[in-house]
């Protein structure tokens, strides 16, 4: 599971006001990840197949459930850090519905639940013509933050 470090906040960041900003990690950065947008509501990244792909020339599953990971902790660290808290994984599945060889995928994260306590997202990954791809449902920790 992904684990964002408690400490993790924006440096001007006063807890419980100023909602957390999205930094990319290296994986993030090699997987050639662009964040569109980010709110407690929604969270949304862009990704390209290309360097992605699997020895059959799909899009690898890793590699979705990595950037479906990363998009759907992000949106919860986000609303987390409204309540002066952070968050950490503690569950994700993901289903595969069809493949991609080209192009550029959308991942959107939508919250299920936001409680003070756990987080659920859904997390839709699609394709340049808006298909389904892949699922993937996330639940997080909500955490005091380390002083």
């Amino acid at each position: 599971m992904t684990a964002l470090s408690p400490d993790a906040t924006a440096p001007d960041a006063t807890p419980g006001t100023t909602p957390w900003k999205i930094a990319l990690g290296e994986l993030d950065e090699k997987m050639g990840v662009k964040i569109l947008e980010e709110s407690v509501e929604r969270v949304v990244a862009t990704m390209p197949v290309e360097g992605n792909r699997q020895s059959f020339g799909l899009l690898h599953g890793g590699a979705s459930l990595a950037v479906g990971e990363a998009v759907g902790s992000w949106a919860a660290v986000i609303h987390a850090s409204t309540l002066g808290k952070t968050a950490v994984g503690v569950d994700v599945s993901a289903t595969h519905h069809r493949s991609a060889r080209e192009g550029q995928i959308t991942i959107t994260a939508t919250p299920i639940y936001l409680g003070g306590t756990l987080t659920t997202h859904e997390v839709l990954i699609t394709n340049d013509a808006g298909q389904r791809l892949c699922t993937l449902r996330i639940t997080n920790l909500l955490m005091d933050r380390k002083r």
